[in-house]
């Protein structure tokens, strides 16, 4: 099953992400899919994703339902909690701390991995790669986080706070695309896959010799964050900028993938530009 933008997860008590890893990389040593055992060479499906997380406090990714605990020979002891429509499983566990029945919340610590953790998720019933799964779940931490920012004017990074653009109804959903489809979409541009439309090339070197004209650049004392140093002034060329690079990008998902914003009807989903 392929995760899709009508699938995010709403959570009254936040999001949390299962464990926390603290002076290095989280370290995932099985991936989801069909795998080789590296002694034996034979072909199997891994059903979840393993990760090296030995005996780690493990928490509630939101506000869910732990709906089953047990023991088998291929999970271990194991523990489901539901989440909407979303069932994930914690396995190979050496302690259970929420039993059945018991309402959980975002970062309450619900059990204990053994040497190794694996994890496995469903939605709907139908089985989702877990990474599908958390990179969800951290897009929603990430845009919880910047909506309680407060705006500072010389800080950078907090600029799109108060740059609006056309897409603001849907900036939550292209935030998610972007988490989930960014790193294709700088792929296919790098290798010629997806070539950047010739008028939106135009675009953007028109609104930076605008923005030069104006003396919209050099604002505050440049950083390696902020190499242009802008600042307030440079808000309405940073809001046109945005503007052309998220309807590229929207462009590039509906030619592609398919992909449109959940907003759009039939009737708003035009023919994406081939021009170049």
């Amino acid at each position: 099953m392929e995760y899709t933008q009508d699938m995010i997860l709403r959570s009254p008590s936040g999001y949390c992400m299962p464990f926390e890893e603290k002076g290095r990389d989280v370290e995932m040593t099985l991936p989801y899919g069909n795998q080789t055992h590296p002694q034996t060479g034979r072909q199997f499906f891994h059903h979840g994703v393993d990760f090296k997380a030995p005996h780690y406090l493990l928490a509630a990714v939101a506000s869910g339902v732990v709906t089953g605990v047990g023991n088998d020979a291929i999970h271990g002891t194991y523990q489901v909690i539901r989440y909407g429509d979303y069932e994930v499983k914690y396995c190979h566990l050496s302690t259970v701390l929420a039993t059945f029945g018991e309402s959980v919340k975002a970062g309450e610590t619900v059990s204990v991995s053994g040497d190794f953790l694996h994890i496995e998720t469903r939605y709907r019933g139908e089985e989702l790669d877990p990474i599908e799964f958390l990179t969800m779940i951290y897009g929603n931490i990430k845009s919880s986080q910047r909506q309680k920012k407060p705006f500072e004017a010389t800080d950078f990074d907090l600029i799109d706070g108060i740059v609006h653009t056309d897409y603001d109804a849907d900036k939550d959903e292209i935030e998610q695309l972007f988490l989930r489809f960014f790193p294709a979409y700088m792929n296919d541009l790098n290798t010629g896959q997806y070539i950047l439309p010739g008028r939106t090339e135009q675009m953007l070197r028109n609104i930076l010799t605008m923005a030069s004209a104006k003396q919209w650049f050099f604002e505050v004392i440049p950083t390696m964050e902020n190499p242009m140093g802008m600042g307030r002034r440079s808000i309405p060329a940073a809001s046109k900028v945005q503007n052309v690079l998220i309807k590229d990008f929207l462009n590039y998902l509906a030619l592609k993938h398919g992909t449109y914003l959940s907003s759009w009807g039939d009737e708003v989903k035009k023919k994406p530009s081939t021009k170049q």
